[in-house]
């Protein structure tokens, strides 16, 4: 059995409509990690899985070799198979979250890029800014 278990060890990523800059680069931050993470413990579970798929093999063919009845060999090697297949499509999620972990943290160095020199003006002004669309009237 595998230990793994959906943890919040890297932090939840709220979702609670604060887009100021250092919330949305904060929430970047904490996605980027957690995906981090995620992509760890799925290559840890995919070794797993794929040492798992070889002693179910090596396991059908010691069986095998004891002249056990046919059946015990058969269902053996469908274990085997399953956690090949399962492997593969942990391989899959795996290169998923590696993907989203790249790209959370190349939006957060394009949102940095983009909008850091603003919100150093915006914070260090002691004037308050006007809502969005005051301007517009």
């Amino acid at each position: 059995m595998s230990d793994l278990a959906p943890t919040t060890a890297g932090g939840a990523v709220h979702t609670d409509g604060d887009n100021r800059y250092k919330a949305v680069q904060n929430k970047l931050k904490t996605l980027g990690k957690a995906m981090d993470l995620a992509g760890n413990e799925l290559e840890t579970l995919l070794r797993g899985m794929r040492m798992n798929a070889q002693r179910a093999e090596g396991l059908a063919v010691d069986i095998a070799n004891a002249e056990l009845d046919r059946k015990f060999i058969e269902m053996t090697n469908q274990v085997a198979v399953a956690l090949g297949g399962a492997a593969v499509e942990v391989q899959k999620l795996h290169e998923t979250a590696q993907e989203v972990s790249g790209l959370a943290h190349d939006t957060r160095r394009t949102h940095a890029r983009l909008y850091e020199a603003l919100d150093d003006i915006r914070s260090s002004r002691p004037e308050r800014t006007p809502k969005p669309g005051f301007l517009v009237h």
